[in-house]
């Protein structure tokens, strides 16, 4: 796999702010949310990210990813996978939790009972494990006898959304997809999947001190 994984969620949207569920609909930035990218940007223009030169960088399709990724500096080199659209909600799509909880299931747990008229988590599950697995043949680990610092196309960066960030960290940890429950993702936070002793591991998570002046 990939030396290392630089994920991004996107920054704040007038849904995400409010804890609606955000699949296909393509709801755009808000002001602070472009804030936020920026910020973050500015935050790995400088060391020791140094804007991440090397790196291929991936990001969603829709506008909330990509327009974080502009406003970051990758804009440029993103290149769009519709494997990393979010989580299809069906139904469920535009409301909230606690609203769905009051008047459709009570104690309705999306990675447990899933949406009516959405994706399954199986389906998007294997939507990151094909990612996964095409950017391991792409960027794999450098051959024995080299080092991860010398091989600078093993750098992946990923602009993408709350649900199908945490689903590929479970995948990369080798985790089913429902443990993806215990990985709480904010927005334009910062998280880096790497190695340690030759395991797949979590080298940052859910990292926004970027956003403290904002």
């Amino acid at each position: 796999m990939p030396a290392r994984i630089v994920l991004v969620r996107h920054g704040e949207t007038s849904w995400s702010a409010t804890g609606r569920h955000t699949g296909r609909t393509d709801v755009p930035l808000t002001e602070e949310g472009r804030a936020m990218a920026r910020a973050l940007g500015e935050r790995l223009g400088r060391a020791p990210w140094n804007g991440l030169p090397d790196a291929t960088v991936y990001t969603s399709p829709l506008s909330r990813a990509r327009d974080t990724a502009e406003l970051a500096g990758f804009g440029d080199r993103a290149i769009d996978r519709p494997e990393l659209l979010e989580w299809d909600y069906g139904q469920y799509e535009g409301r909230t939790g606690a609203e769905i909880r009051a008047t459709d299931q009570p104690g309705w747990l999306i990675w447990r009972d899933g949406v009516p008229g959405g994706e399954k988590l199986s389906e998007v599950c294997a939507r990151v494990d094909g990612f996964l697995a095409e950017i391991n043949e792409r960027h794999g680990v450098p051959e024995p006898g080299t080092t991860t610092m010398n091989c600078a196309d093993c750098e992946v960066v990923v602009f993408a959304h709350g649900h199908l960030l945490r689903i590929l960290t479970a995948r990369w940890l080798g985790l089913a997809p429902e443990y993806a429950q215990r990985f709480k993702l904010g927005t334009a936070a910062l998280s880096v999947l790497s190695w340690e002793y030759g395991l797949p591991a979590v080298e940052i998570w859910n990292d926004h001190s970027h956003l403290d002046r904002l």
